[in-house]
């Protein structure tokens, strides 16, 4: 178990002269929570594992209350993975690839047929915004900053990590110019923003993994000017519900639903990102197709 007191942290930061914003994630008890939902081979963990410090280290980025989600699609071994997370950094994620492929490739590229990465935010006020980037890096890091160039203009470097064993872990770092004007977004204008990536590219995962966010950040930039926010808190939270399983249900024909727990007992539903499985019988089916709750006490109906 790791001792580092800012793990399932997010830690902020700017580089006030060189107009460069940074951003550091640390994930231990959030990562294992997602893990454990399923059964995952090492290199699907590793993938999980980038997605949620990559959807933190942007979800950290926005200024709205929303969400914002990292998905992946393929036609190849890896099918999708996904993983939410809301304003108040809250994580949730899954991943399903075909499991008849006994073994699986190690690298990135390998995983992925026709792949593309959506990543997806959506404020509580406002409109739905999506922006795509095919799966042409090596790398999950080297296609969201692919991302960031093309759709944004804005120089983005992140580093995303993730090990396995007895203290998985998960985490990276990103940096990002912060223009002064228009022409000011690309690496080759801005030898102060070349200066810290460079810096951050001499972080090791045993670095990370093992130091506080500070002396991490000490570590790499001690010669430079950072102005340090107050680190945000990161967990594991899923968004099912009984409630909303019923909602659901509600929209199936009470016909086909009965004859689900005709042939198999009752109607089991699992949540994909938690696994938790709500069930119901032929009782149930028919109360909710009354209008009524299932669980409500006969004084509260």
């Amino acid at each position: 178990m790791s001792g580092i007191a800012s793990v399932d942290q997010v830690q902020r930061f700017l580089f006030n002269k060189a107009n460069v914003r940074g951003e550091l994630v640390q994930l231990q008890d959030t990562y294992r929570d997602i893990l454990s939902s399923y059964t995952y081979p090492p290199i699907i963990q590793t993938l999980l594992g980038e997605l949620m410090a990559a959807t933190t280290l942007l979800n950290a980025t926005l200024k709205f209350e929303g969400e914002i989600g990292l998905q992946i699609q393929s036609d190849g071994i890896i099918k999708y993975a996904v993983v939410n997370g809301t304003h108040d950094l809250k994580l949730r994620g899954v991943a399903r690839w075909d499991e008849t492929v006994t073994e699986l490739p190690e690298t990135f590229s390998a995983l992925f047929d026709k792949g593309y990465l959506v990543i997806t935010i959506t404020p509580k006020e406002g409109e739905r915004y999506q922006g795509i980037v095919g799966l042409e890096q090596p790398s999950l890091a080297g296609c969201i900053e692919q991302y960031f160039l093309q759709s944004e203009q804005l120089m983005t470097q992140v580093r995303l990590f993730a090990q396995q064993g007895d203290n998985p872990m998960a985490g990276g770092t990103l940096l990002q110019i912060l223009p002064t004007s228009s022409e000011a977004t690309n690496v080759a204008e801005s030898t102060d923003f070349a200066h810290i990536a460079a810096l951050t590219d001499t972080l090791k995962a045993e670095e990370l993994f093992s130091l506080e966010a500070t002396d991490v950040m000490y570590r790499l930039y001690h010669q430079e000017e950072v102005e340090v926010f107050t680190p945000a808190a990161v967990k594991f939270e899923c968004h099912c519900s009984r409630a909303n399983t019923i909602i659901a249900l509600q929209h199936i024909d009470k016909t086909e639903l009965l004859k689900i727990v005709e042939e198999d007992g009752d109607i089991k539903m699992h949540c994909q990102f938690c696994n938790k499985e709500y069930c119901f019988d032929a009782l149930d089916v028919e109360t909710i197709h009354s209008g009524f709750d299932p669980d409500a006490s006969p004084t509260k109906q």
